[in-house]
């Protein structure tokens, strides 16, 4: 039962954040479309070829396709005048999105008995790897790779579950808010991990 809700709090968290990035890079309905897609499935796309997992399980997750279509149509049909206000929550459901992606990602590969090494790779690869192909298509610098706190969020997911930190159902529940919580903090109060830029000073 877990495993199904945070694979739909994740998929319409990032289908939306997906559509809102669209809407901002001003792309039709057909890019908003295939940017909330991209968004939702990419991630775990890139983690399946990883860990060693057909891409064509995706297409088994039929009734998730549906509840992503839902969630960017929705968010497409909102009026323009509160586009605005949704703008300010692609933050929110990214974050969403990467916690609940995240362990999900790391349940997936504990269930297959990988090392803590692969249920870390695949927290951080589901959680984060559509919102790099998403920054990407939308022409953006992916947020995972600059210096505000992304990745790190995803890792310590990848922790509690691979350690048996958070293997209950409600010790997932509480590691999704721990999660989610520390990467609203992150970006409100701009948390940065330490870089070195090569750039001559003047």
């Amino acid at each position: 039962m877990t495993w199904e809700v945070l694979s739909i709090i994740g998929t319409i968290a990032f289908a939306i954040s997906g559509a809102i990035v669209a809407m901002e890079e001003e792309y039709d309905i057909l890019g908003v479309y295939i940017l909330g897609i991209v968004t939702a499935f990419g991630g775990g796309a890139v983690r399946n070829l990883l860990i060693g997992v057909p891409v064509s399980a995706l297409w088994g997750q039929e009734v998730l396709f549906y509840v992503a279509l839902l969630a960017m149509t929705l968010v497409y049909l909102f009026p323009q005048k509160m586009l605005p206000h949704w703008q300010r929550w692609g933050n929110f459901f990214d974050a969403l999105g990467l916690s609940a992606f995240a362990i999900q990602g790391a349940l997936y590969a504990v269930n297959m008995n990988h090392p803590l090494s692969a249920v870390i790779v695949a927290a951080v690869l589901t959680g984060s790897g559509g919102g790099i192909i998403r920054d990407v298509l939308a022409g953006r610098k992916p947020l995972v790779l600059r210096a505000e706190i992304y990745a790190a969020w995803a890792i310590l997911a990848g922790v509690a579950v691979g350690t048996g930190i958070a293997d209950s159902p409600v010790g997932l529940y509480v590691l999704f808010v721990i999660v989610a919580a520390l990467r609203i903090l992150s970006y409100t109060y701009n948390w940065k991990l330490p870089n070195k830029s090569l750039k001559a000073e003047n």
